[in-house]
């Protein structure tokens, strides 16, 4: 079942989004850009999220640990260069992050997670078909924030997310350009610490009525991930990890999703690749079409 993100509000680099919408439609006024948490259809396949998501064991399988509480997250790609087609305006976000990915209600059916932690970098195309490459965090329920940090096509970022209490530190890093943001939140409610995830997203366009889609997803190739490790329940790991289940998730347009949001819908998708020899590290490749039957 489809999952529809939780509401926030738009952040000034995305703006071109909202502009593309406006030139497209008079009705779109009330439109906004945002990021939110993981629209599903299942566990494998989601309509704006790509790459893996550690979380506990389910429970067909062994489990060292229960309730796993993750405070740490971290991991490094290189900034994807964007191939924009004229008239089609869209985003592609890469991130680290905890929590935001499902929840569970008492009856066992999956519930989307109201809270996220994620901080990440992203490519824009608008509608002339020129891209543009920002840095942001972000805290669901609140909204993204837009860090003073230049990211370029081909430079090298490494983020963290930790979290220590109610309190958050996100990190990101441009070791091509030495340049780095840390931040310190004294105290950040709500929060979700039930996964960690390493993450290549199409960000979603969201009517005033919380009427959500994602928008078309540029075609960034193949992006690579490495040093993906996380913190739980005190224990460090890496995504092969016995102490957690890394599930790869797939991002397949949803033919349900709605299309009167001003923008033609996404049909572009993302495979993860298996986890690599090393246990931290995977690649994310754009695919033009795909298909959720598989």
């Amino acid at each position: 079942m489809r999952r529809r993100t939780t509401s926030i509000v738009v952040v000034a680099s995305l703006a071109l989004l909202a502009t593309g919408v406006a030139n497209a439609t008079s009705s779109a006024k009330s439109t906004t850009a945002r990021f939110g948490a993981r629209l599903m259809l299942d566990t494998a396949v989601s309509s704006n999220w790509a790459g893996y998501v550690a979380s506990a064991p389910s429970a067909a399988q062994p489990a060292p640990a229960s309730g796993l509480s993750f405070t740490d997250v971290a991991g490094s790609w290189v900034q994807p260069h964007l191939t924009c087609s004229a008239g089609e305006v869209g985003a592609a976000a890469f991130w680290v992050g905890l929590g935001g990915a499902q929840g569970s209600s008492s009856g066992g059916s999956q519930t989307p997670s109201s809270a996220l932690e994620q901080v990440g970098t992203e490519g824009d195309c608008s509608r002339n078909g020129r891209a543009s490459y920002f840095a942001w965090y972000e805290f669901l329920p609140a909204g993204p924030v837009t860090i003073k940090l230049k990211v370029r096509p081909r430079d090298r970022i490494t983020g963290a997310v930790l979290i220590s209490g109610s309190q958050v530190i996100v990190t990101l890093k441009n070791l091509t350009t030495h340049k780095r943001f840390s931040k310190r939140f004294g105290s950040v409610s709500p929060l979700d610490v039930s996964s960690a995830e390493w993450i290549a997203e199409a960000p979603s366009l969201c009517s005033s009525s919380n009427q959500c889609t994602p928008v078309p997803l540029p075609n960034f190739g193949t992006v690579a991930f490495t040093n993906a490790t996380a913190i739980a329940n005190g224990h460090p790991g890496t995504l092969s990890d016995s102490t957690w289940s890394s599930a790869p998730i797939v991002l397949a347009p949803d033919p349900a999703a709605p299309t009167n949001l001003g923008l033609a819908p996404n049909t572009h998708g993302a495979t993860p690749s298996p986890i690599g020899a090393d246990g931290r590290s995977f690649t994310v490749s754009w695919q033009e079409t795909i298909s959720r039957s598989g």
